[in-house]
């Protein structure tokens, strides 16, 4: 089959791989007919690139059809229709039975320190291979599979991999009253969702973000909006527009993002060339993230209020404004989405209506072929790209 491969630091391609097939008796192994790329996957592309392994099959927001099942699954079936997390859980262990699936006990890397085993997400996470491909074997097939209906496109369920829990489950973390004010910092693909979810329910919501094109796509969606390049001082603006005291709680969509800091692409870069022996532990005990983001969310929360992290970082080390955090008084929460945990919540938002767009969410769809352009325009924020789907 063709699926999209890791080969080096900022080299992707698409390569014939060997097809996948039932390993355990409880596998499906499902067609994929659409795919997406993540603002994760960009950590791959360059941060992460020493526990990648040249070769590794990458992404993990899949939806197909299913082929085949292994022996032991009961209620799937060959030809449903699924979506297929990307955080890969049981479903019956302690940790799943909280809701805490990212956290799954029967999947967790313990050689690594890390949770569950994700698609396609390098050594960290169990390198199993991704979803950006043809085929995809996809275990826990009873549970791990989300079955969605016949009829609309694929678009309209597709998000359900990731998208939208990621960002619902920042929204839920925000903990927001009826007339509380979010603030979202980045309008990539999951501030932006998580703008839309909060104004779903009826929140003020402010985004910041530097890109004119995003801005604009979540201002259209009744949001309001602020270019940090624009002001001089974004915690300052979100205090003007709230009475003086900050958004009640900030969602932090940002992450280890380090394209457009010099300093923090030189460390990130240096780190990379290094020998794998060398370079893994700087990854796991050095403070490389770019903490721009973050530590705007903290200035401009109010005194007492929530900062919901949801985008990734990787420095084990990066500094925290620990003061600041204790004196005003704010609540963190942060984590991998739980995927698995809100997807019943969140299908019954998509079968009769569309009420947060998804179905015009992407601003892309290409072969699988056009992948290596891909992640270098989604890494420059070019041509308009926001989401980009896939469709093998």
């Amino acid at each position: 089959m063709r699926a999209v491969t890791w080969q080096g630091v900022r080299d992707m391609r698409v390569e014939d791989v060997p097809d996948p097939t039932i390993v355990d008796p409880t596998d499906a192994v499902i067609r994929v007919t659409s795919t997406g790329l993540c603002g994760s996957d960009l950590h791959l592309y360059e941060p992460l690139a020493p526990f990648m392994t040249p070769g590794d099959v990458v992404g993990h927001e899949p939806m197909g059809v299913v082929e085949e099942v292994g022996p032991e699954v009961r209620d799937l079936k060959v030809g449903d229709r699924v979506v297929v997390p990307f955080n890969i859980c049981c479903g019956t262990c302690w940790m799943c039975t909280q809701g805490l699936h990212s956290q799954c006990e029967t999947t967790q890397n313990r050689d690594q320190g890390t949770g569950a085993s994700f698609l396609g997400y390098s050594k960290l996470y169990g390198q199993v291979p991704g979803g950006q491909a043809e085929y995809l074997r996809v275990q826990f097939a009873d549970f791990l599979p989300v079955t969605v209906p016949q009829g609309p496109a694929d678009d309209r369920f597709l998000f359900l991999s990731d998208v939208l829990p990621t960002a619902y489950q920042a929204v839920r973390y925000a903990d927001l009253a009826p007339d509380g004010v979010l603030l979202v910092v980045g309008a990539g693909p999951i501030g932006d969702m998580a703008a839309r979810i909060a104004l779903h329910e009826g929140h003020r919501v402010i985004v910041a973000d530097r890109v004119p094109e995003r801005l604009a796509r979540v201002h259209g969606r009744g949001a309001e909006t602020i270019d940090i390049d624009r002001v001089d001082d974004l915690a300052t603006e979100v205090r003007d527009r709230t009475a003086g005291r900050g958004a009640d709680a900030v969602i932090d969509a940002v992450g280890m993002e380090a394209h457009g800091n010099p300093v923090a692409e030189k460390v990130i870069k240096g780190v990379g060339l290094l020998p794998d022996a060398l370079a893994k532990p700087l990854m796991k005990r050095v403070g490389i993230d770019r903490l721009d983001a973050l530590t705007s969310a903290i200035d401009a929360v109010r005194r007492g209020g929530t900062v919901s992290i949801s985008g990734v970082y990787g420095g084990a080390a990066s500094p925290m404004p620990l003061l600041t955090l204790f004196d005003k008084q704010i609540q963190l929460r942060m984590g991998q989405a739980n995927v698995r945990r809100w997807t019943d919540d969140l299908l019954p938002l998509l079968v009769d209506d569309d009420p947060l767009g998804v179905d015009t969410f992407a601003t892309h769809h290409l072969p699988l072929e056009e992948a290596p352009a891909a992640y270098r325009s989604f890494r420059d924020k070019a041509d308009g790209m926001v989401k980009v789907v896939f469709n093998p």
